[in-house]
């Protein structure tokens, strides 16, 4: 591996750019500084893992809008929907060891679901987002989104939008809060615990859903959120519309400060606050694209990695009105929304703002990338491209 500490000019000021790579890979390094030197971050990171082996794990820029704090090698950050990623296939090693039949419905689990005609909502569809459940209709409080408890407890109550199974609309929150309450009624934790315990601590992975200690808070990046031309501009703009209620347990302040907020980072929000480093992400789908297995640490067996990313549907979903190869728990490349590369068996979760995580099985690869600076677009934008692309060429 070679040690990287170069200084780097962009149009905002010199920079430093960081961290461990195989020369082989260099070219992806260059890709990613080239995003710097185009003015296109503030900070960010990309982790590489090809067969188990981390090739590619890098860091520039700063962690704050004011560029007075470097990003450094043990900084965190937000990587919003990222989080529905890990969190699906933290899901998936229940069904694995035999503790949940994603066929089954989700009130065999959790009894008091089956209200307002919810006893025919399967797990498998609370995975592919077609449950009926992508919002929560029950009015309470602004903040209520930081109160797990009271979601789970309003979701109980509500009924389903449309027959379950049958529509298919991107559960921005609700997904994690009913997954989530299935892994408690399961296993007798928490969803953040369990993938604190039975993911993160055995890949020795820098990565949790909410929980951040104050020294977890301390070396965060600061998100900086664009809201024009977002759906952050669209749940204002749109206020009728099935994605302004998808945010309407929010706090009433602009959504930089929710996203920095103490509440924000220490909350039990499973599909959207999962904040960790892109190397740890990385190592994460490098596991999986392995079939499960990582230095003699097994998640699941490669069959059920097998059905995991078996497509569910191919629907262009209700919410944002875009198009995903939907599998269980997980994305499928679907080239228009979230672009993986050149293999469509590539599998993963974007998320909003930019950053990424992904795996693919074919070359055993596990990629990331993570960025405070976050995009106004509908898809994944040119940054993670940009690197992935460079990283296909060399893996040819």
């Amino acid at each position: 591996m070679i040690d990287l500490n170069e200084s780097l000019e962009t149009p905002g000021g010199r920079v430093t750019i960081a961290g461990r790579f195989e020369e082989r890979f260099r070219p992806v390094v260059d890709a990613f500084a080239d995003n710097h030197a185009r003015g296109e971050e503030v900070g960010a990171a990309a982790g590489v893992v090809v067969d188990g082996r981390m090739v590619v794990d890098v860091w520039a820029g700063h962690r704050d809008a004011a560029a007075s704090l470097p990003w450094q090698h043990d900084t965190i950050v937000c990587m919003m929907s990222v989080a529905k990623g890990i969190s699906g296939i933290s899901f998936n090693m229940l069904i694995d060891r035999g503790l949940v039949d994603p066929e089954a419905p989700v009130a065999r689990y959790w009894p008091e679901f089956a209200q307002n005609g919810k006893e025919g909502v399967l797990v498998r569809h609370v995975l592919d987002h077609t449950s009926g459940l992508p919002v929560v209709l029950e009015p309470l409080w602004p903040g209520a989104i930081y109160d797990c408890d009271a979601i789970v407890g309003a979701l109980e109550r509500q009924a389903p939008l449309w027959p379950p199974g049958t529509v298919a609309a991107y559960h921005i929150h609700t997904q994690g809060n009913i997954l989530g309450e299935i892994v408690r009624r399961v296993t007798g934790r928490r969803f953040p615990r369990f993938i604190a315990e039975e993911v993160a601590a055995p890949l020795g992975l820098d990565y949790q859903i909410g929980g951040l200690s104050a020294a977890g808070q301390a070396r965060c990046a600061e998100l900086i959120p664009t809201v024009e031309g977002t759906l952050f501009a669209r749940k204002d703009s749109e206020p009728d519309s099935l994605l302004a209620k998808g945010f309407t347990q929010h706090p009433r302040e602009e959504i930089g400060a929710t996203l920095n907020s103490v509440g924000w980072r220490t909350a039990e929000i499973a599909s959207a606050n999962g904040h960790g480093t892109a190397r740890a992400v990385a190592r994460f789908y490098g596991a999986i694209a392995r079939g499960g297995e990582i230095d003699g640490v097994r998640l699941m067996s490669a069959a059920t990695i097998g059905d995991m990313l078996a497509e569910q549907h191919n629907q262009t979903e209700r919410m944002q009105n875009r198009p995903y190869h939907q599998a269980r728990g997980i994305l499928l490349n679907t080239p228009s929304s979230v672009w993986m590369g050149p293999n469509m068996k590539a599998f993963g979760h974007h998320g909003f703002g930019g950053s990424i995580g992904m795996g693919d099985p074919d070359a055993k690869l596990g990629f990331a990338y993570a960025c405070n600076k976050m995009h106004a677009r509908p898809d994944n934008g040119p940054r993670a491209r940009h690197i992935l692309e460079a990283l296909y060429r060399v893996l040819g």
